[in-house]
């Protein structure tokens, strides 16, 4: 479960057995966390993170949109 951007304490990363998805991101706060698609940036789910902290999430994501892109494909590219 590789961590790639710590921010605000939300912490975003992916679950290394998923490469069969779409490009995606997993980001927890607290008791709460969030999955997000990176392209575009939109919220695949939500479990327990208050609307505000989903906000801030997704204004992270985009922020940090391309790296964290980058980080999906360098990953599962060395897993292949």
């Amino acid at each position: 479960m590789p961590t790639v951007l710590r921010k605000n304490g939300f912490v975003f990363f992916f679950y290394s057995e998923e490469s069969s998805e779409p490009p995606h991101v997993h980001v927890d706060k607290g008791d709460g966390t969030v999955k997000f698609w990176l392209n575009p940036v939109r919220v695949a789910f939500t479990d327990g993170m208050k609307a505000k902290e989903v906000k801030c999430a997704i204004e992270l994501a985009e922020a940090h949109h391309r790296y964290l892109l980058e980080q999906w494909h360098e990953f599962f590219q060395r897993k292949s």
